[in-house]
């Protein structure tokens, strides 16, 4: 079976690649000795794919995405490079499967193979493995046609067969022929939920459902039951949307197959439960913590994706501004005392630090980080999870680390006046704390502060400056297009102010396929530093107003997140609309 190529003499017809020699471990596997011959890995890693190959019987380029060496996309690329194959674009997929009586939807999906048009020269189909002869062979005795293999994105192949079951009952009737639609959801039969959960459809779906997650960039799964529905929603760039959900009759399967995952107790369903799962998906490394909460109609299921390859811990990638950046790495590099992030529940604090972490992780400091939960693992920086349940709380953890000599000290966030006075008690002993509070703005951090109980003259001695942040979308750069500003938006906003052009001009995204029809692609930060000056000293030891103490900070040069969000806007980078959603000045 002959691949379609540019080049007929770079491939054989049995679809291997050159001359082999037959003695080589490589020789049942044309993939990796393609990859090996270009230099794409190395013979030492072949070699530990195709035997794991061999143990577990998985293809070979599921194993090499699976193990790191390369990701999907880049493997898709490089292959029709080498091959001289086209790729697959993601509009060339149809709408309906194609010779459906004469191909099974299980052999395709398994193979990742899928029929894409029939032509005058064969059947052109899309691989995510063109070298696969078994796949090949397979295809030309089923259809009796000629197979014209064609490189296909593994993701954007999966995403096509999820499309053309989306409008079906396809997949929920293969599932209920194995008697998951017919459960009935008791909790009494616990020993046959866990071997339904356990069963190759739901984990399939289950599969099929984080791995989409993570191919749209969300950052939560929510799995909702209702009472005919089983809901399954993603927040993509904040904002949670609705997702082709399977049948309601599955709802116990999906839930228990999550929980199983996640090493919890399935024959508990009427107290939370918190859990995490660490999985490879296409190549990259996912950590997923897990939250079950019980409702009316089951168990609440989110699951927060932290993608650990997904994430730029940049200060240029976080939103800070020219003029904002240099105040606070100016806090930042001070030898002592606490900087503090502020903002609501998923605004990036998190984030922020890790990046104030990785600028000062010079080698010359030690640095250790107390968390609820240690969202990403730093290199060089030691992390420790915190543990109610066995008594080891912040406060707990900040006393034995202050034994250790630290030079830095990381707090996920201070909760009590227990652990504000520990971290207020290190600060004054020559350390440098970095932690986080949920307040509105960074003014407020201080009156928050005061009220748990803190000293004020501890305040002013320690904070060296608090930045408080919201996250708004970005507009998509594919679809973005300038809209013309009515004088009454230009003069309500004072938008002058932040633009030395007389054309002033913001921008919208139209909607493409890219952002999926949305207009936002991404989130950057919208920020406020306020430094601990004389001033603001003076006003804490007053006791001033939370408002007082912005208007002192801002005439000190001190631009609030309402400002630095219509200058983003003014620029392209958002629109007013997201500004105005997150932020309002009084």
């Amino acid at each position: 079976m002959a691949l379609e190529t540019e080049d007929p003499k770079s491939t054989a017809v049995d679809g291997s690649v050159g001359d082999r020699d037959p003695s080589d471990p490589m020789a049942r596997s044309p993939l990796l000795e393609l990859l090996v011959e270009h230099g794409k890995i190395d013979r030492q890693d072949a070699e530990r794919v195709n035997r794991l190959a061999n143990e577990t019987h998985e293809q070979t380029d599921i194993l090499l995405t699976r193990l790191g060496l390369i990701t999907e996309d880049a493997l898709a690329h490089l292959l029709s490079e080498l091959l001289g194959i086209p790729l697959v674009d993601r509009s060339e997929y149809p709408d309906s499967p194609l010779l459906e009586n004469q191909l099974g939807i299980n052999f395709l999906r398994e193979y990742r193979v899928l029929p894409v048009a029939e032509t005058d020269q064969g059947l052109i189909v899309a691989m995510a493995n063109p070298l696969d002869d078994y796949a090949l062979n397979a295809l030309r005795l089923a259809t009796d046609n000629p197979i014209v293999a064609r490189v296909g994105i593994p993701a954007e192949i999966e995403a096509a067969f999820e499309a053309m079951l989306a409008g079906s009952d396809v997949e929920v009737k293969a599932l209920d022929v194995d008697g998951l639609g017919r459960f009935d959801d008791t909790g009494e039969d616990i020993n046959r939920l866990r071997d339904l959960a356990s069963e190759a459809p739901v984990i399939r779906l289950v599969n099929s459902i984080i791995g989409r997650a993570v191919e749209t960039r969300a950052s939560d799964i929510h799995i909702e039951p209702f009472e005919r529905t089983l809901r399954i929603r993603y927040r993509i760039d904040g904002v949670l949307r609705d997702m082709q959900s399977p049948s309601n009759s599955l709802r116990a399967a999906v839930i228990s197959r999550v929980k199983l995952m996640a090493n919890l107790n399935i024959a508990e369903t009427r107290l939370p439960q918190d859990g995490r799962i660490r999985l490879v998906n296409r190549g990259k490394e996912i950590d997923l913590r897990i939250s079950t909460v019980p409702t009316m109609h089951g168990e609440s299921v989110v699951l927060r994706i932290l993608d650990k390859g997904g994430v730029d811990l940049g200060f240029d990638t976080l939103g800070f501004s020219d003029e904002t950046l240099p105040r606070y790495l100016d806090i930042l590099d001070r030898p002592h005392g606490i900087v503090l992030v502020t903002g609501p529940t998923g605004s990036g604090k998190t984030t922020s630090l890790y990046t104030s972490l990785l600028h000062l992780n010079n080698g010359e400091k030690k640095i250790l980080t107390v968390e609820d939960p240690v969202e990403y693992q730093l290199d060089g920086v030691n992390q420790l999870q915190v543990k109610p349940q066995i008594g080891l709380t912040f406060a707990n953890a900040l006393r034995a680390f202050l034994r250790q000599d630290p030079d830095i000290i990381m707090i996920g966030e201070i909760r009590d006046v227990e652990t504000a006075e520990i971290a207020v008690q290190a600060a004054l002993t020559g350390h440098k704390v970095l932690s986080t509070v949920h307040t509105n703005d960074a003014a407020s951090t201080i009156t928050r502060l005061l009220d748990m109980g803190v000293e004020d003259f501890l305040l002013t001695s320690t904070i060296n400056g608090i930045t408080a942040q919201r996250l708004v979308r970005t507009i998509c750069d594919r679809c973005r297009e300038p809209i013309d500003v009515l004088p009454e938006i230009v003069s309500q906003f004072s938008l002058e102010r932040y633009t030395d052009s007389d054309n002033i001009t913001l921008y919208w995204g139209r909607g493409c396929e890219h952002c999926g029809g949305t207009g936002y692609h991404g989130r950057t930060s919208i920020l406020e530093v306020l430094e601990m000056t004389d001033t603001i000293r003076s006003l804490v030891l007053r006791r001033a107003e939370s408002q007082l103490i912005k208007q002192a900070g801002v005439e000190q040069g001190m631009k609030t997140m309402h400002q630095d969000g219509l200058a983003k806007a003014l620029s392209g980078v958002t629109t007013l609309e997201e500004v105005l959603r997150v932020t309002h000045e009084t």
